[in-house]
């Protein structure tokens, strides 16, 4: 097994945990919610922002997630008509787009936000975190798409398109 395929397959194993974590966490905190409410007759302010930080962290991951495994949603009606030849030169530029988004909305624009939020000491209504640090999964989800678009081209490159 090469490298890159090991360094990938180890990322990837790691957001699987990290994603199942998120989400555990989450159910849990929605749980005790429900329970506070009906035992206790009310509810803890937190938990609401808890649950939103978790939904945002484990949207935006889990987008890197799919994009890796090729999982995402996408039409390939027409894309199944092309010629092996030409679904090659299609694929390596539908990751060259997915490359410059991921460069130009999540890294760029992910900084960005997380700069102002962050020099604007905008904190969370409840919890008091610092924004920027829930924004952060932006510009890190965006990094890893970008290295995801760079494996996936180098192995349409060598021709190993049914291995994605």
């Amino acid at each position: 097994m090469k490298t890159a395929e090991l360094i990938f397959n180890k990322v990837n194993r790691f957001l699987e945990l990290f994603l199942m974590t998120i989400f555990a966490l989450l159910v849990l905190d929605v749980l005790f919610q429900v329970l506070s409410r009906y035992i206790l007759g009310g509810s803890f302010s937190w938990t609401e922002e808890f649950a939103r930080f978790s939904l945002i962290w484990m949207t935006i991951l889990g987008t890197a997630y799919l994009n890796a495994k090729k999982e995402h949603l996408s039409m390939d009606f027409v894309y199944q008509k092309f010629s092996a030849n030409n679904q090659r030169k299609v694929s390596i530029l539908i990751e060259v787009f997915v490359f410059l988004f991921a460069l130009m909305v999540m890294v760029i624009g992910g900084f960005n936000l997380v700069y102002t939020t962050l020099h604007l000491e905008q904190l969370s209504g409840t919890m008091r975190i610092p924004l920027g640090y829930i924004y952060a999964i932006m510009p890190f989800s965006g990094l890893l798409i970008m290295c995801y678009s760079i494996y996936h081209m180098s192995i349409i490159y060598s021709n190993k398109i049914d291995d994605l």
